[in-house]
């Protein structure tokens, strides 16, 4: 097709030719484009009408060794077309990430003769077949092959089932109308925590309650080993459970007051909703060092996982312990109550984003201040992980130049959440930490505006607490945010929010000096910045100089992230450079912190000899500010919000 329209173009073919070749060019590209939509419409779309019949569906998890979910499916049929859909967008992803190239060995049979399948032309998440006159069901075999590269799905201690990775099903219906009947095996002696309802067991092997594909991908497993539940409410209606998996028996031991703060936290997020959505709430915990893709949210339950000494190092692991109540508050924020655009009728209908900044940022600013409620994290921790949420926006926001933070929730299907080069000139998905600090000054502004006798308590009430015990869910758009903010308080919160996330530069201080607090630098850092650095293992782990000279790092002084305009980048740094020495000495951490620090006030710029693409160079960095790490510190003359909005609920 290239070659085509190159050669019909007016600078290849002027003149007469150049008009007939273009005309050629165009009635061919449309033809195409006719035949391409015509291919599409093999696909059948999505109609709100039962599937007659209960898929069933078996999962073999045993092979741990190999890390190989081998996967059978029984579906009703009725002679003619059928098309099968491996799921492409999945919720809390926010993007078409469905790793369908980790599907293997697909075979369709009727009574154990193949049934020949294609794959559609245009969408490779789609499988056709005919089934012949007089098939009533098609037996349908395949293996999801788990990730062996890092981050597992499936070690030898511990394992992740999600049903999308592991299940097609009917085109042509909404997925909540159509029902599974779901089984899996699992390794010998493993315990399992899940939303789904035990029906009945055998052996290793497990069998489910019906439910619709909703449901079931909404429910996945976590298994291990070494297993052991936690009861954070009193059972009964609206249970919630701490169901972990762990690397080793002693990483499941817990003190009394560890598990004192983890049934605080159940007890605040209901205490603010005023209501729940769920039967029974399963955190699904790997302590791990090994499992990945953890931290996704679903109704009943949600994946979560932190480093093996979660319990056992709690003293000096307070970043990441925000991740459970995170996940928590979507139950209310995105699974019950969801932006109108991120519903869809199946899995391969695409996502809208546009509301991400409260699906995504509203629950990260609940997810700290919960955190706090609960005495997960004392009020000082509180603050410092705030402090560094702050010090992003305050000097690491130089992509807010070109774009929105509303155009940031595109990041998930245009980045695929891969690395980025200039991190703070391309943002990544700062719907999260900028959407918190939006929230947070929407909290002060509320406080404000009704004298302290309203807050966003009052809007996370009205708008998601509503419904109590339903399942059904009710989405939003940006109007029934702004009027749910006007029956708090009524003010100009059209205008508000769209100042913060459809304008260039956007305002996103503004919180925490309406909160009674401010942003200021010092030469060390907190107690719970220090934990960063304390923490190699940790996969948030990174050496943070972002705002002093204007760079992270790796341990092995790989340089993750240069700030873009900040010092590092002006002399001429790149990203993924690595520093072999500093002022003529071996490149350490505090090689590194000596330096800027004996910079200060100074002349004579600092002098890193650089290992880039198979050649060295030294750069001298014009930086004299020192070392410059967040914190808060209190407004005089301001009330003290802040330590309101974390004050436990009675």
């Amino acid at each position: 097709m290239s070659r085509v329209l190159s050669a019909g173009s007016p600078v290849a073919m002027p003149g007469r030719m150049s008009r007939l070749a273009c005309a050629v060019s165009m009635a061919f590209a449309a033809t195409a484009a006719v035949a391409q939509q015509s291919h599409r419409a093999d696909v059948p779309p999505p109609q709100d009408t039962a599937y007659p019949g209960t898929v069933a569906i078996h999962v073999d998890a045993s092979d741990t060794t190999q890390g190989i979910f081998r996967v059978h499916e029984t579906l009703p049929v009725t002679a003619g077309a059928l098309t099968l859909l491996y799921p492409k967008w999945i919720p809390g992803d926010h993007s078409p990430s469905g790793p369908v190239a980790m599907l293997a060995g697909l075979k369709v049979s009727v009574h154990g003769k193949p049934l020949k399948w294609t794959r559609d032309k245009y969408d490779v998440y789609a499988f056709h077949l005919d089934v012949p006159a007089g098939v009533s069901t098609v037996d349908v075999d395949f293996q999801y092959l788990s990730s062996r590269d890092g981050g597992y799905e499936m070690t030898d201690r511990m394992l992740d089932l999600e049903w999308n990775k592991v299940a097609l099903y009917p085109a042509g219906h909404f997925s909540r109308d159509i029902t599974f009947a779901p089984s899996v095996t699992l390794p010998h002696g493993w315990q399992f925590g899940s939303a789904l309802e035990t029906v009945s067991r055998s052996g290793d092997a497990t069998t489910f309650k019906p439910v619709s594909f909703n449901t079931l991908v909404d429910s996945p497993i976590y298994a291990g080993r070494y297993f052991k539940r936690v009861d954070l409410t009193p059972a009964g209606d609206a249970s919630v459970h701490l169901d972990i998996v762990a690397d080793a028996p002693k990483y499941l031991e817990m003190t009394p007051e560890q598990v004192k703060v983890h049934r605080a936290l159940a007890s605040q997020a209901v205490k603010l909703f005023g209501s729940h959505h769920y039967d029974h709430y399963d955190f699904l915990f790997s302590l791990s060092d090994q499992l990945g893709g953890n931290g996704l949210e679903h109704h009943q339950s949600s994946e979560d996982g932190l480093g093996a000494d979660y319990f056992t190092a709690w003293a000096d692991a307070a970043p990441g312990r925000d991740l459970l109540a995170h996940e928590y508050v979507h139950s209310w924020n995105g699974k019950f109550r969801r932006p109108a655009d991120l519903w869809t009728p199946n899995f391969n209908v695409p996502m809208g984003d546009s509301l991400l900044w409260v699906y995504e940022g509203q629950t990260q600013y609940w997810g700290f201040v919960l955190t706090a409620r609960s005495g997960m994290w004392s009020p000082e921790e509180f603050r410092d992980a705030l402090a560094m949420v702050a010090a992003n926006y305050d000097r690491n926001r130089e992509g807010f130049q070109w774009r929105t933070l509303e155009d940031t929730t595109n990041d998930p299907t245009a980045a695929h959440r891969s690395g980025l080069p200039y991190r703070s000139w391309q943002m990544s998905e700062e719907y999260y930490s900028a959407g918190q600090m939006v929230w947070l000054e929407v909290d002060a502004k509320l406080r404000a505006l009704t004298h302290d006798r309203k807050s966003l308590d009052d809007f996370a009430r009205a708008f998601f607490g509503v419904d109590n015990g339903s399942f059904v869910t009710r989405t939003y758009t940006f109007d029934d945010v702004v009027a749910a903010l006007n029956g708090v308080a009524p003010y100009d919160w059209a205008g508000f929010l769209r100042a913060h996330v459809d304008t260039l530069d956007p305002p996103l201080l503004g919180g925490l000096e309406g909160t009674g607090w401010k942003l200021v630098y010092t030469d060390q850092p907190s107690a719970y910045e220090k934990q960063y650095d304390s923490r190699p293992e940790s996969p948030r782990h990174l050496f943070n100089f972002s705002w002093s000279i204007g760079m992270t790092m790796f341990e092995d002084g790989q340089i993750n992230d240069v700030r873009w305009d900040g010092p590092a980048f002006k002399a001429g740094v790149s990203t993924g450079a690595t520093i072999v020495a500093v002022n003529g000495k071996d490149y350490s951490k505090d090689v590194l912190k000596d330096a800027i620090a004996a910079a200060k006030g100074g002349k004579e710029p600092i002098k890193l000899l650089l290992k880039f693409q198979g050649g060295y160079r030294t750069v001298p960095v014009d930086y004299h500010g020192g070392l410059q790490y967040p914190h808060l510190v209190r407004v005089e003359g301001r009330p003290d919000y802040l330590s309101q909005i974390i004050a436990p609920r009675r």
